[in-house]
């Protein structure tokens, strides 16, 4: 068979499986209404699975040894959990933890340190950042190109082979709006279909009352900045959203995470200093750090006596969304035909 007709061949079913199998936007009842603008770019079942494809594509990075999801696993719930701080190519060591990668149409702005406002500037990021995948977008449309079955692709989701920065960022932030965690034993009890156990209802409590002034619900965070008192790292001297806008009253702010699956998504901070949720709790028990900007939510210690500080781990463990995190249409793909074409 004409090796071109057996791609479009396979490009076609592959697509079909994937619209089929996918719920490409089913947002939770209980969720507000999300912010990203789906009037100027609707999700299509062809972009969502070209998107996929580049995210776990080597080719995005200049020697192509690592992908987006290099750091960011789906079994990790988008994060990455074998280095404090990330790893790029030739194994360069980046400045910060990269963050977990859910509920995305709920942000206006990304990065620890505002550093994009959109989910489309989002990727050229890392993608560009010399200590991550170090390449340029004209290299990657280049070797793109040369794939018969990404010309495929971007027909399948463009109407036409041309490969532009443009669509291959739409592309990536499309599969990423799909990337949806609402299905934990906490949104079940919200929903009246399970009930907490008595330790993990006075965690909820605890967590209402401490936490959720920041981490507010039902999606864990305000995505806002904070500075939550984090003792300054004498090597690394991250002074987060000061770093993007240089104004003093920026110092040491950095994005609240949300806490959805944070079972999995450790180390904990912008650097992954924390290694456990105990350790996190200690922080905010003994050893905030005081500056001109600390958040107003910190000024005095979250004192936590050590069975409630075990009973508010037992509720922040009812966020854990198995479904999400071992989703297959979340993960890798498995067909050889996925593989990356040969290096230049």
């Amino acid at each position: 068979m004409n090796r071109t007709f057996l791609i479009i061949g396979l490009t076609i079913i592959l697509c079909a499986g994937f619209r089929n199998a996918v719920n490409i936007w089913n947002p939770p009842a209980h969720f507000p209404a999300p912010v990203y603008d789906f009037k100027k770019e609707p999700l299509t079942a062809e972009k969502v699975h070209l998107g996929k494809l580049l995210f776990y594509d080597p080719i995005l990075s200049r020697d192509r040894s690592i992908s987006c999801a290099s750091c960011h696993s789906p079994f990790n719930a988008f994060a990455h959990t074998d280095h404090d701080l990330s790893h790029g190519i030739d194994d360069r060591i980046g400045t910060r933890n990269a963050p977990a990668l859910m509920n995305l149409a709920w942000q206006r702005e990304f990065m620890w340190d505002v550093a994009s406002n959109h989910l489309h500037a989002q990727a050229l990021a890392p993608i560009t950042n010399p200590q991550e995948m170090d390449e340029q977008p004209e290299n990657i449309i280049r070797k793109l190109n040369r794939s018969a079955l990404y010309r495929q692709l971007f027909e399948l989701s463009f109407g036409d082979t041309f490969i532009t920065t443009s669509r291959i960022v739409v592309s990536l932030a499309q599969f990423q709006l799909t990337l949806i965690s609402a299905d934990s034993k906490y949104d079940r009890v919200m929903d009246g279909r399970e009930q907490f156990t008595a330790q993990e209802n006075n965690g909820y409590k605890l967590f209402r009352q401490h936490c959720a002034t920041c981490h507010r619900e039902p999606l864990f965070t305000n995505s806002e900045f904070h500075n939550n008192g984090l003792p300054g790292d004498p090597i690394l001297k991250d002074a987060g959203k000061y770093t993007i806008t240089q104004r003093p009253s920026d110092s040491l702010l950095f994005k609240v995470p949300t806490l959805r699956n944070v079972e999995y998504s450790y180390p904990y901070m912008h650097d992954g200093r924390f290694k456990t949720l105990y350790q996190v709790l200690g922080h905010y028990t003994g050893g905030i750090s005081r500056s001109t900007t600390l958040a107003k939510e910190l000024q005095q210690p979250i004192v936590l006596k050590p069975n409630e500080q075990t009973d508010l781990v037992a509720f922040l463990l009812t966020l854990s969304d198995r479904n999400f995190i071992f989703n297959p249409q979340h993960g890798p793909p498995r067909s050889k035909i996925f593989s990356p074409p040969p290096k230049d």
